[in-house]
């Protein structure tokens, strides 16, 4: 290939497919604990400003020290007027955004009736279309946005009709929304159980058995933690040739239940 086709083709882009997180902000919408936190202190390790939101003021500003955060904003981001405030108060364009707000709904559908379904729908679809919208005007160009969402869709059991529903539905909005907002990347991320506050809160007394029945039957021998996560988040931060994607993230679990 010659010099002047592969300028032809470099121009396409403007950053390579690898790097760093120095000089970037990103941005992690549910950040006071577990993944978010994890993503948002490894992106700091990397040399990155961060700008952290929660919906509990105690916790965020917790770990807002702790990181030594650019911004930290408490506020509900299934609240449009909040989301809304947040973005046009942000100081100039981000690199990359994360949403980690929200947690799983579990039960039958009579079990938890139309209002609580509701809410669980649009605590993941809804917000991810509300970030989406901003992100496509306060993001720079080859950043990116970056959802989570979760493999519980790929086998579908009774007792989990709306979070089946909503990990099945998040890899073809993620995909499009890659579409609709380019530049800006977007890509998501499908943990299975990650050891995190959330996981705990919910399993409560069950949490030591679940810990170890993964050990005994994950590939990887080891439960999945939040750290692990991050990693994976951060890589897709900083490599500028991914985006519409879905990266599982599980240890194996699929392959095993």
């Amino acid at each position: 290939m010659s010099a002047g086709a592969a300028e032809g083709i470099r121009s396409r882009g403007d950053a390579p497919a690898g790097g760093s997180l120095a000089g970037q902000t990103v941005v992690v919408l549910g950040a006071s604990a577990g993944i978010g936190f994890e993503t948002a202190r490894l992106a700091r390790a990397q040399g990155a400003e961060v700008v952290l939101t929660a919906r509990n003021p105690d916790p965020l500003e917790r770990a807002s020290r702790a990181l030594g955060a650019r911004e930290a904003r408490a506020f509900d981001a299934g609240d449009a007027e909040a989301l809304d405030s947040f973005f046009e108060g942000l100081q100039g364009p981000v690199d990359h955004v994360m949403v980690t707000a929200g947690h799983p709904e579990y039960g039958t559908f009579s079990d938890l009736g139309a209002e609580r379904a509701r809410a669980a729908l649009a605590e993941h679809q809804l917000l991810s279309l509300e970030v989406a919208r901003h992100a496509e005007r306060s993001v720079r160009p080859a950043g990116s946005l970056l959802l989570i969402g979760g493999t519980g869709g790929r086998r579908p059991r009774a007792g989990y009709a709306i979070a089946n529903a909503v990990t099945a539905a998040m890899p073809a909005l993620t995909a499009s929304l890659a579409l609709e907002i380019a530049p800006v990347r977007v890509n998501l991320i499908a943990p299975g159980f990650v050891d995190t506050p959330l996981s705990a809160s919910i399993l409560g007394p069950d949490l030591e058995e679940r810990r170890a029945q993964l050990r005994r039957t994950l590939p990887i021998g080891r439960v999945v933690g939040p750290e692990d996560v991050a990693s994976l988040a951060v890589e897709l931060m900083v490599n500028t040739a991914v985006t519409g994607a879905t990266f599982d993230i599980d240890g194996g679990q699929q392959l095993v239940e």
